[in-house]
């Protein structure tokens, strides 16, 4: 069976009259030049970093991975797929096997990596399941279907519904799936984040937490700490309850009860502690903490991620330098 592709046409599908009025699909990249000259991804990713920079990586490696499956990925007789948000539509069609890097005069519009097409018809979103709807939703210039979507795809251009017809019901419980997927997938994405952070910019981290959430705070100077990285308190005295003394452990490997004895000693009668561990907690550990004479509450780098998120609109300036996020905007259960 032969695979399928989507090619977002260009930003907003501004390109989507072009590509079907030309019968092709494009991608920009336009410096690197005809592909054919780069004989493996190494050479490709070092044109790449040439003339477009490598500030961020992932995205590096995201764009040669793409531009590497425009030009050898896809074969002749694959289906070709892309969309225009302003029509709902995606248009279908065949590759013909060829691949061209068009001059100036020739491009089109602003690119020049060109593939051609026969475009075979057009597909309303709305006849589609939520299932692929939800799948063709990637933001990726360019990415594979599964045979279910092309599948799909055929069937709704020769006009018929598809195979299993989904109830108000199911298209809901679809919709919960994705919404929960991404939920989880943007959680783990903020842990990510934030295992990257230093030794340092971690005290400064949770210490920037600790202000979101109403308290002054004071992170202890470089060098011997005596078990407290961070006070804080509503007077940033430790005069006003609670006081509480902040630990921090950021490496990998569960943290264990010897450690956490030591910094229970610490922690006064009235005091409140809190002991912070990326790499998470012993069962002896957590032991220790529920016996201890005074209270101690243990942290982990899902708790860190969800208290981000929680108070991420009261973070200061420190706080969002350190943990960049953005908002998003997606629809109300």
């Amino acid at each position: 069976m032969p695979q399928g592709w989507m090619i977002r046409a260009g930003e907003g599908g501004r390109l989507f009259d072009l590509f079907e009025s030309r019968s092709c699909v494009a991608v920009g990249w336009n410096a690197l030049g005809h592909l054919s000259q780069y004989h493996s991804n190494q050479e490709l990713r070092h044109a790449y970093i040439e003339h477009h920079g490598n500030a961020k990586p992932g995205r590096t490696a995201n764009a040669v991975a793409m531009i590497r499956k425009f030009f050898d990925a896809i074969k002749p007789g694959d289906i070709v797929v892309t969309y225009s948000p302003e029509l709902r539509e995606y248009l279908v069609g065949i590759d013909q096997g060829q691949y061209e890097f068009l001059s100036s005069d020739y491009q089109v519009e602003d690119y020049a990596h060109v593939r051609w097409v026969k475009w075979e018809g057009k597909v309303s979103r709305d006849v589609l399941t939520q299932s692929t709807r939800n799948s063709l939703g990637s933001t990726l210039a360019l990415f594979s279907l599964s045979d279910a979507i092309i599948n799909e795809m055929r069937a709704a251009l020769e006009g018929k519904q598809p195979a299993l017809s989904q109830e108000p019901e199911e298209v809901e419980a679809d919709f919960v799936q994705l919404s929960e997927h991404i939920r989880a997938q943007s959680h783990e994405l903020i842990k990510d984040r934030i295992l990257q952070l230093t030794p340092e910019d971690m005290e400064h981290f949770v210490a920037a937490i600790l202000r979101a959430m109403g308290y002054r705070t004071k992170v202890s100077p470089r060098g011997p700490d005596r078990g407290v990285d961070v006070e804080a308190s509503p007077d940033g005295l430790g005069l006003t309850k609670p006081h509480i003394k902040v630990e921090i452990k950021h490496r990998s490997g569960s943290m264990g009860s010897t450690l956490l004895r030591s910094f229970i000693t610490v922690v006064r009668s009235g005091q409140n502690g809190i002991f912070v561990s990326t790499g998470g907690f012993t069962r002896e550990a957590r032991y220790e903490a529920e016996r201890a004479p005074n209270p101690i509450t243990l942290v982990d780098l899902d708790d860190l991620a969800n208290l981000a998120v929680d108070n991420y609109q009261n973070f200061d300036t420190e706080g969002r330098a350190l943990l960049p996020l953005m908002h998003v905007y997606w629809p109300a259960d």
